[in-house]
């Protein structure tokens, strides 16, 4: 059947086309419109199914070796228990789609049991049927015994039945311990999951055997000849192998679930890790954007200011060029992969910006620097943390005075915090302001680095300043390399 008489074949019927167990190799149903098809069992190596609607498509138990579903919309199609072996599935639509068992066909090595619990197949339902029928007969097994241990009127069969339950009890808790001791020399040691289970189940065998001997000849003995006796030799109990059984069950889903635990206890750790190292790479990325540059409209009224004075006052604009190759060397020149430096280099590119700043503004403008403790000095904050506030107070304060201007910038130390205090005399802040570029770039750097250990303030009283608060105690250079 070629792609035009399916096609029409398809468009003509009312129901889903079905072709199950069908050789298809090689065909090209590229962009057909196939929701419902049910291709079952069908070999279908190399097929084209690029742009095809396959919609609620079955296709589960079949050959789909190298087969193209590029931009395919597979929505809640069943590719149960086929072979996906280099299939393109570039673009597709899978949102809902079954794949269980897929992608390498029906590999044992590849199946969890929880997986195949999960996946709610005929596979699933008999290991859930002969799990619930295990568990079921142990629990009515202990309910059985512990009630013979209080209601049994012989004496040699209570006897028994102690000897019975303390052997279980011991052999269970020797297959747990053992298991778990020798799980991470298994998972090290084996790469196969098969012969890591044949290696325990041999181990636990032998041990429960041992266990079982030294308990025999230890208490048991005795009672398994007089009860012999009792009964003229026609006591008969089931086959010794069969009583491994349990210990060999116990051991291997232990292993199992033990080994699925760790396996995803790493998955999350190395999550974990990576969520960090993003997180990480975040907080420099955002760090980078708020690094602080000098404005451009400071670059654009500094030339001007130059341009003016080279013919009225040289020597002016020669010590102002000076001072701007002086400031942009310390913005321009500094490791931009460290985001701290000392306060005394802060306090340097600061005054070299009010120096730029004096020079334009003149006798309107004055300025002077503060350090309550010549110490504070060699703390390390944030690069570029005072001078977008020494920047602000001449912007929206300074600029503004017709009169003479002042800016102070004090640092000082109080009750275990550091404050960079930016004062000036211009207009107050209006209490409805928000917070221009500046001072959000400062408060989100603050955020990022020191969490709740920072804080920004606006002041209006007694005086006009801004109020930079850091924890003395983040300032230690081991708190730094956690950023």
């Amino acid at each position: 059947m070629n792609r035009e008489d399916l096609s029409a074949k398809q468009k003509q019927s009312k129901n889903p086309l079905r072709m199950r167990g069908s050789d298809m190799n090689g065909q090209d149903f590229s962009n057909m419109d196939m929701s419902g098809v049910d291709f079952s069992f069908s070999s279908l190596n190399k097929v084209n199914f690029e742009g095809a609607n396959l919609r609620d498509a079955i296709l589960k138990f079949s050959s789909l070796k190298g087969t193209s579903f590029r931009n395919a919309d597979l929505t809640n199609a069943d590719l149960s228990f086929s072979n996906l072996n280099n299939a393109d599935m570039t673009g597709a639509r899978i949102a809902g789609a079954n794949f269980s068992f897929s992608s390498q066909g029906v590999s044992w090595n590849n199946m969890s049991l929880s997986g195949v619990l999960q996946s709610q197949t005929w596979l699933g339902t008999v290991l859930a049927v002969l799990m619930g029928s295990v568990v079921v007969y142990g629990v009515s097994g202990i309910i059985y015994f512990t009630n013979q241990l209080v209601t049994a009127s012989d004496p040699l069969v209570m006897r028994l039945n102690q000897w019975v339950v303390m052997n279980n009890i011991l052999a269970g808790v020797m297959t747990v311990l053992l298991t778990q001791w020798m799980s991470s020399w298994l998972d090290n040691s084996f790469r196969k999951a098969y012969v890591r289970h044949l290696i325990i189940s041999c181990i636990i065998i032998a041990a429960y055997l041992a266990l079982t001997i030294g308990l025999f000849f230890w208490r048991g003995q005795a009672i398994f000849t007089e009860l012999r006796e009792q009964t003229q030799g026609g006591y008969q109990s089931a086959p010794w192998y069969f009583f491994t059984l349990g210990p060999l069950l116990v051991s291997n889903i232990v292993y199992y679930f033990g080994r699925q635990g760790r396996q995803l206890s790493r998955k999350i750790s190395q999550q974990e890790y990576q969520l960090l190292n993003l997180e990480k790479l975040k907080t420099r990325a955002e760090l980078d954007a708020l690094q602080a540059r000098i404005s451009p409209h400071f670059l654009y009224n500094s030339l001007n200011s130059i341009a003016s004075l080279v013919h009225e006052d040289p020597d002016k604009a020669e010590e102002m060029t000076l001072l701007l190759s002086k400031l942009f060397r310390y913005t321009t020149g500094r490791n931009t992969n460290d985001y701290y430096d000392t306060i005394a280099q802060e306090l340097e590119m600061v005054r070299t910006y009010l120096q730029v700043e004096q020079v334009r503004f003149g006798d309107r403008l004055q300025f002077k620097v503060e350090v309550t403790n010549p110490a504070l000095n060699e703390l390390s904050v944030p690069k570029f943390i005072i001078q977008p506030l020494v920047e602000n107070a001449i912007k929206h304060g300074i600029s503004r005075l017709a009169d003479q201007g002042c800016i102070v910038v004090r640092i000082y130390e109080e009750n275990g915090w550091l404050h960079l205090c930016v004062q000036d005399n211009g207009p107050h802040f209006p209490e409805a302001m928000g917070a221009g570029y500046g001072i959000r770039s400062i408060q989100d750097k603050l955020k990022l680095l020191y969490g709740e250990d920072a804080r920004i303030e606006l002041h209006n009283q007694p005086l006009k300043y801004v109020d930079i608060s850091i924890r003395k105690t983040r300032l230690s250079p081991e708190s730094k390399s956690t950023h």
